[in-house]
């Protein structure tokens, strides 16, 4: 068995093992019900167990990896990343040590096979998903541009001397700089953090169309969503093509929840809904919007003092 584990802090990865098919079982510390590929996409701080049978002719193997590019004509790391997988008797042997067999991986913009593969995980059946939701949150989530104090510093690498930030409807989070978010509440410190997050994207528009320019910079703030404990939490997030569409790793933290949904395309909530597991569902704590599409997650808000 091996635990596969994404340290990645931006880039999606191919990930296979030369002439070795893996039997996946296990996703973000949770069960999911076993199935056999050659090839994992793995996002930034995911995680799988899989089975590998070493049933093949002694030799060295490389196991790969390599960047999925999600982003049209965004630059990267387009390399390779390698370790080697080595029978015990091929050391005694000494034999076909110098000629490590390298596996075939998928092309860096090769969305069809990372959707593929994120289709074949399914959770165990007797997990069962809450129908009725208590809280149904809307997210845009994406890049944005911002003016820099210091245009020619090497943060400020957007067009015309701006800055690349992400942002959830049209918010930019600044992070507390002197009380943390958990001593401002309990202690009742003001002016750390409002509690005026939009549940919903403060402007509708055609958010994987062609935005117009004056949406492409987002407000800046330290603003929470605050629900009660015991909510039956859903929440949409939703990629858009400012700047350019991307695969958004997204965590929450202290949990893991259900996968109930994902598409390409705007979020229809009279139709897609209708489309969503709640049967087996993929229990994740992490998971990418897809490019220019959108993903869909049920979870129970009982982890207090957790944020997304």
């Amino acid at each position: 068995m091996l635990r596969i584990i994404s340290s990645a802090l931006n880039q999606e990865l191919f990930f296979s093992i030369a002439n070795h098919s893996m039997t996946v079982v296990g996703t973000d510390a949770a069960y999911n019900k076993p199935f056999r590929t050659t090839v994992l996409m793995i996002g930034p701080g995911q995680t799988f167990n899989v089975l590998v049978t070493a049933d093949q002719p002694q030799g060295l193997y490389y196991m790969a990896a390599r960047a999925y590019e999600s982003a049209v004509n965004a630059p990267f790391d387009n390399t390779t990343t390698t370790a080697i997988l080595e029978y015990r008797s091929t050391r005694r042997s000494n034999q076909n040590r110098s000629r490590p067999v390298l596996p075939a991986l998928p092309a860096f913009n090769d969305t069809a096979t990372a959707t593929a593969f994120t289709a074949r995980i399914r959770g165990l059946t007797q997990v069962k998903v809450f129908t009725e939701v208590d809280v149904n949150l809307y997210l845009i989530v994406g890049l944005g541009l911002i003016n820099c104090t210091n245009p020619n510093s090497p943060r400020c690498q957007g067009p015309n001397g701006t800055r690349f930030t992400a942002s959830m409807n049209n918010v930019s989070f600044e992070l507390p700089r002197t009380t943390s978010l958990m001593q401002a509440y309990y202690e009742r410190i003001p002016g750390v953090f409002t509690t005026d997050f939009p549940p919903v994207p403060p402007v509708q528009f055609d958010y994987t169309g062609n935005v117009p320019r004056g949406l492409w910079t987002p407000s800046r703030g330290t603003k929470l969503y605050k629900v009660k404990y015991g909510s039956r939490m859903q929440i949409v997030m939703q990629d858009t093509s400012i700047v350019t569409t991307e695969e958004h790793p997204m965590h929450v933290h202290g949990f893991h929840f259900f996968v109930v949904g994902s598409g390409f395309g705007n979020f229809n909530p009279a139709t897609d809904p209708l489309k969503f597991n709640l049967v087996d569902p993929p229990v994740r704590n992490t998971v990418g919007t897809p490019p220019g599409g959108w993903v869909a997650i049920r979870f129970v808000a009982d982890n207090p003092g957790n944020v997304l």
